[in-house]
């Protein structure tokens, strides 16, 4: 432990201990403190209240991209635009309002605004504000999730035209030409987000295709669809500067070992996130890091310290607020239950990228399948070519693909890609089946209403072959 002759204002001691106000840290808090724990939560910035999901993250872009597929040809612009993020911005406030009632309308709870740094193994010191605290607990989590990478690009500095995922949510003005690089989960999403609004939108990729996760047929499909939108998509495009101008900013790339060049109003830096840990003192208290600078922890999410745990992003993985939300079941369990849920529980989890139409996936792809050694049957068809379900031309987006892999061995479903309307909803009722080992034959066999997206699984999984 630190040695206690610090120099602070006040000093606390709690049950527990949280670092940042994500999901899975302000739901255990919440947890705690009802079960009768003393509970801190330190959370440094008044905007991120409730976490990166409904500030930065899921809820504002979800609502941008809403917004974008609801502009008509009509709409101006730049006048759209400042309305969609002004309902960004209320929908945010309003939300990070009630986060922040949740927890301190809980006795038990101490909400601590300020930076935390590590003093000791269970101690940190709160500083930022009029006083600085000291905060020693039985139990700590370190929540702080990540943040957006910065590329070791030339002239790649965030500020003016250069932006990341979130200062180009409120980008002004409204940009004509937008240069993304980086062609992953984040850069797609905003190519499609803003090529809706009106830019003109271009993304360098350094893969040799889009989704280079997927089989090469969903991702033509998706590629297809970003293409008929307006967005360029460059492969194999390697970016050697950026350089932020009066009046425009240019990005250089290579292709084939020819240098090329490309002028943009904004350039969105979409290179992957780093952890938020750089001024947290992990060395202090003795938490190891891996090469990347994520937590380590095993698969109770405790970390290289006794009585420390990390959850959300911050420990690296798939970095979804709702792996965030079952680290804190995970983490419930270990301290109010009998210990014996952990993050190797986990099977069968879906994902979406909320393009126009939006891309899920669960399970393994018809690759991945065969690379296992699978007896690997599919099943595929375009969404316009499915007659039993109309939902898509009926919401005039027909466009996309439902793909099922299937273990012929089985007949339990290895994986599914879906791409079309509805697609993140329907997602979820395949990785529950996928869950509980509802076959493919009883899938396709339900009885789903209509017209919806989920009754394409009647058409697509008799398909199977």
């Amino acid at each position: 432990m630190a040695e206690n002759n610090l120099e602070v204002d006040q000093r606390e001691h709690v049950d527990l201990l949280v670092v940042g106000w994500g999901k899975g840290g302000k739901t255990l808090a919440g947890t705690m403190a009802r079960a009768g724990k003393r509970v801190a939560v330190v959370e440094q910035s008044d905007a991120m209240i409730g976490g990166a999901c409904i500030n930065i993250a899921c809820i504002p872009t979800k609502i941008l991209v809403h917004d974008a597929e609801s502009k008509r040809e009509s709409d101006d612009t730049d006048d759209y635009f400042a309305t969609a993020v002004e309902r960004r911005d209320t929908l945010t406030g309003a939300m990070r309002k009630k986060n922040f009632s949740m927890l301190d309308d809980l006795d038990s709870v101490l909400l601590v605004s300020g930076r935390a740094e590590f003093t000791g193994e269970r101690e940190v010191l709160v500083t930022g504000g009029p006083e600085s605290m000291q905060i020693t607990a039985d139990t700590v989590v370190v929540n702080t999730g990540s943040v957006a990478n910065v590329p070791p690009i030339e002239g790649a500095e965030l500020g003016g035209r250069i932006h990341d995922s979130e200062s180009l949510q409120h980008v002004t003005p409204f940009p004509k030409r937008l240069v993304i690089v980086g062609g992953g989960y984040i850069g797609l999403e905003f190519a499609s987000m803003f090529t809706q609004f009106g830019s003109q939108v271009t993304v360098l990729d350094r893969g040799q295709r889009p989704l280079a996760g997927e089989d090469s047929d969903v991702a033509e499909v998706v590629a297809s669809a970003l293409s008929d939108d307006g967005v360029t998509i460059v492969n194999e495009a390697s970016v050697t500067a950026v350089a932020d101008g009066s009046e425009k900013a240019t990005v250089t790339y290579e292709v084939d070992g020819e240098e090329q060049t490309i002028d943009a109003e904004a350039v969105l830096l979409a290179v992957g996130r780093a952890p938020a840990t750089s001024e947290l003192g992990l060395d202090k208290a003795g938490i190891d890091v891996d090469e990347k600078g994520f937590i380590t922890v095993d698969e109770h999410l405790r970390a290289s310290v006794e009585g420390v745990f990390a959850v959300g992003d911050v420990k690296g993985g798939p970095m979804f607020t709702y792996i965030s939300l079952d680290d804190n079941r995970v983490l419930a369990d270990q301290l109010l239950g009998e210990g014996e849920r952990t993050t190797a529980d986990r099977n069968a989890v879906p994902y979406t990228m909320f393009l126009t139409p939006p891309v899920a996936r669960v399970g393994l792809s018809e690759d991945a399948a065969r690379e296992q050694g699978y007896d690997v049957k599919v099943g595929a068809k375009a969404m316009a070519d499915i007659a039993a379900a109309p939902r898509a031309k009926i919401e005039g987006d027909p466009r996309g693909i439902v793909k099922f892999v299937v273990d012929g061995a089985t007949d339990l479903i290895l994986g599914a890609a879906l791409v079309h309307v509805h697609s993140q909803e329907v997602i979820n009722t395949v990785a529950l089946a996928m869950r509980h080992d509802v076959t493919s034959t009883e899938l396709r066999d339900t009885i789903y209403t209509h017209p919806s997206a989920t009754e394409a699984m009647n058409e697509v999984l008799g398909a199977v072959q």
